[in-house]
């Protein structure tokens, strides 16, 4: 069965974000990665060096049930992040076909911001804005952490 969690996004302050909630709700990060971790990706412009620093994405278990997730955003990346506009649910599944299903249904009528596919962190990923303007990502994690 899928689980829903909750993902934000900063501009450029998403390490201290989450240092701060990890200070409050204790834990530790499972996953922290930096945007120059990534492999480079065909059709995409070289990044600035300074947003190689910047949070691609992060992880802390809230409890058993809930991750609290994130991640930065720059305008470099021609991204233009607006306050109350930076929080989406991400879902993720016990398998591809769920995760098709899900992306599937929940998207129908909305705009796919990036189909369904196998990413290079290792999991089946997509990200849409459903009909009624909410973000959602769909997540199926191919090689669980």
């Amino acid at each position: 069965m899928a689980s829903v969690n909750a993902y934000l996004t900063f501009n450029r302050t998403c390490e201290a974000a989450f240092e701060f909630y990890k200070s409050v709700f204790g834990g530790e990060f499972t996953y922290m990665g930096k945007f120059k971790d990534m492999p480079p990706m065909d059709g995409c412009p070289p990044m600035a060096e300074e947003d190689g620093d910047l949070v691609m994405h992060v992880s802390l278990p809230i409890s058993g049930e809930t991750i609290l997730m994130g991640s930065d955003s720059s305008e470099s990346f021609g991204q233009t992040l607006n306050m109350g506009d930076n929080i989406s649910l991400s879902i993720n599944t016990a398998s591809k076909e769920e995760a098709d299903t899900l992306f599937n249904g929940l998207s129908a009528g909305g705009t796919v911001k990036m189909p369904m596919e196998l990413t290079f962190w290792g999991a089946y990923f997509g990200m849409f804005t459903d009909k009624f303007g909410i973000h959602w990502m769909v997540n199926f994690d191919e090689k669980p952490v």
